[in-house]
Parts: structure tokens; C-alpha cells; sequence
């Protein structure tokens, strides 16, 4: 190649308009996050807490475009279950585990915050769940949901 080759850019457009790019919403798209974990105090002994679950969505399975909703650990292991029961056809993820000593440190929920937040956007990324689910939707969009009026 001679050297004044490599010097002259090409005369061709390789780049298209961008102003002829569409830039729509994506045909289906699903962001699901866990945030905003509040420790609470029951009667000056027991603690607990529980998370904020955001979900914003196009999918029709889903009831609301965006909804926010707040669920403890326990909500999740029996959501987990559930999952579990209804269908055989899907791997449910493990959930994080259990924590016995420092569970209200900020570190020990933020490593869980991150493992139920991989956990929701698995399970409600699952086209088969999406669809055959019965708590699937409630538990990451009603803020009225009850467990118990769920057989399991």
C-alpha cells in the first residue's frame, strides 16, 4: 500500500444519517429493582427488614407499567416456594442465604438487597412465568398482597 494511501480517508460514507435512526421503546422490556432496604422495629425487640421493589414494564402479564412495592425476606422465601409449586418446567434460582449474625448491618443488607434484586429480575424475566404464574405479578406489583390467600 503506498504511504499517501493510508493518509486519505475514504470518499465513501460509511456512517448513515443518524437524524433516519429511530430510536424507540424496546418491543418488551422489563427492569425490575430491589432498593431502599428500611430495618424496622416491632415492640422495642423484634426487627426485620424489608425492601422496596420497583418495576417498570411493557409486558402484558404485568398488570401495571410501574408500580413499587415493599417485601420482607420471609415474603421472599415463600414466594420462592410458591414459584416452586406451581411449576416443574423452571429452575427457580436459589435465593441469598440466610443471615443469623449481624443481619442488620449495612453490608450483610446490601449483599442481600443485591442477591433478592438477581432473584426477581431472573424469576420475572422467564417468559413461562410471566405467563403460568399466579403469584408471580402480585407479589412484585400489589402492594396489597397476601400470602395467605394463596394456597400453596
Amino acid at each position: 500500500m503506498p504511504a499517501s494511501a493510508s493518509l486519505n480517508p475514504p470518499t465513501t460514507p460509511l456512517a448513515t444519517n443518524t437524524s433516519d435512526i429511530s430510536y424507540n421503546e424496546p418491543e418488551n422490556f422489563l427492569e425490575i429493582e430491589v432498593r431502599n432496604p428500611k430495618t424496622h422495629e416491632v415492640n422495642n425487640k423484634k426487627k426485620f427488614t424489608d425492601y422496596e421493589i420497583v418495576c417498570r414494564t411493557n409486558i402484558p402479564a404485568f398488570k401495571y407499567k410501574n408500580s413499587s412495592v415493599r417485601r420482607r425476606y420471609s415474603d421472599f422465601e415463600w414466594f420462592r416456594d410458591a414459584l416452586e409449586q406451581e411449576t416443574n418446567r423452571v429452575n427457580i434460582p436459589l435465593l441469598p442465604g440466610k443471615v443469623f449474625v449481624n443481619r442488620f448491618v449495612d453490608e450483610v443488607i446490601e449483599i442481600r438487597r443485591e442477591g433478592l434484586e438477581r432473584f426477581l429480575q431472573i424469576v420475572a424475566g422467564h417468559p413461562l412465568l410471566q405467563t403460568g404464574s399466579k403469584v408471580l405479578v402480585p407479589f412484585i406489583q400489589d402492594p396489597n398482597f397476601d400470602k395467605e390467600s394463596y394456597s400453596l
